[in-house]
């Protein structure tokens, strides 16, 4: 059984992800998790963030390798930068990567800048760079950008300005790993495991053609949620996770075929 990898994005960490985790155990019925943040953010907002995605991957290579139980390959469900570098990982050491879940990431040379940040976009991020050290405000803008579901927004806002306080993401850190971001360039090729891209049409913070250019440069089977915002797995958890389910089973099935 191969253990599973979750990566966030930008400033975000593992307490980022709320229940998916919980739900993404049952779906692929496994105890096989691994939760591992970004350098610069959660367990790791002591360190400075690396200013490319490639050393990024080196990071949470070694991290991986502390923690792994089954000495790989790892299935990775990774979005928004997180997705970058779990592209780049699966693309310069594929016999690491057994399955790979992108959700909501862009990248070049697929995307223009345009799409990959919505110019509607810019004046809310230059709000939450200059009002960094208020949690509440930082944290309820980027959660007007990044989630359609609203449901639990006071609940959403303490956790997440909790968050802040207790691992506080350096504003240079922010700033590193959206230049870091913004530089990636994944090679033309398509990763050689398994892949799955799901994206959200109403995502406010990247355009949703970036999902599309992707999945069709790499002939990939794409799901895309009707409403949810850039934080897919917030807005709706159950969805993510019942279409990882899906596609394993689907997967699954083509290979009983095969043989």
């Amino acid at each position: 059984m191969s253990t599973w990898i979750l990566l966030r994005g930008l400033t975000r960490e593992a307490r980022h992800w709320g229940r998916f985790p919980g739900l993404l155990k049952e779906a692929v019925s496994t105890d096989r998790l691994r939760l591992i943040d970004l350098p610069g953010n959660g367990e790791f907002a002591d360190l400075r963030a690396p200013l490319t995605v490639p050393e990024m991957v080196d990071f949470v290579r070694t991290a991986a390798a502390l923690q792994q139980d089954d000495g790989g390959p790892y299935n990775v469900v990774a979005m928004s930068l997180g997705g970058m570098v779990a592209t780049d990982w699966a693309q310069r050491h594929p016999r690491e990567i057994g399955r790979l879940v992108l959700i909501n990431t862009s990248m070049r040379p697929f995307s223009r800048l345009d799409e990959r940040l919505r110019p509607s976009a810019w004046p809310p991020l230059l709000d939450v760079a200059s009002h960094w050290s208020d949690a509440p405000r930082v944290e309820r803008v980027i959660h007007q950008l990044t989630c359609n579901n609203a449901d639990a927004l006071n609940a959403d806002l303490a956790a997440w300005s909790e968050i802040r306080r207790s691992a506080p993401v350096s504003r240079a850190n922010a700033l590193r790993q959206l230049w870091a971001a913004a530089r990636f360039t994944a090679a033309a090729r398509r990763p050689q495991c398994p892949l799955l891209i799901l994206s959200s049409r109403a995502d406010r913070l990247v355009n949703a053609i970036c999902s599309v250019k992707l999945a069709a440069a790499w002939r990939a089977e794409h799901r895309v949620h009707p409403w949810a915002g850039h934080d897919l797995p917030h807005d709706d958890p159950a969805w993510t996770s019942e279409q990882i389910r899906a596609w394993l089973m689907s997967e699954q099935a083509q290979s009983t075929v095969a043989l």
